[in-house]
C-alpha cells in the first residue's frame, strides 16, 4: 500500500475505554469520529507497534518533545469554527 496515495483525515484527539473483554478506541476530528473495538491482545500489539514507529521516527529525524496530559482539549474545535461565522 502506498501511504502517499491513501485518503487521510486529521486526527486531533484519541480516546480509549475498556472492559475486561475489549478496548474501544475512538479517533476524533472535531465532533466526528471513528471508533474501533480491539481485543486486549490487539491493543497491546498496537501500543507496541506505535512505540516502535515513534522510536524509528526519532532515530531518523529528531526527538519529539511531547507530554501526555489527561483531559487536554484540542485548541481547534468544530464549535469554534461554527461560532466564528456569526
Amino acid at each position: 500500500m502506498d501511504l502517499n496515495k491513501v485518503p487521510k483525515q486529521f486526527c486531533e484527539n484519541i480516546t480509549v475505554g475498556f472492559s475486561q473483554e475489549s478496548f474501544v478506541m475512538g479517533m476524533l476530528n472535531g465532533e466526528q469520529g471513528t471508533f474501533y473495538v480491539l481485543t486486549p491482545q490487539h491493543m497491546k500489539r498496537l501500543s507496541q507497534y506505535l512505540a516502535t514507529q515513534v522510536a524509528d521516527y526519532e532515530k531518523k529525524f529528531a526527538v519529539i518533545n511531547a507530554e501526555w496530559k489527561p483531559g487536554i482539549e484540542s485548541p481547534i474545535q468544530t464549535k469554534d469554527i461554527q461560532d466564528s461565522g456569526k
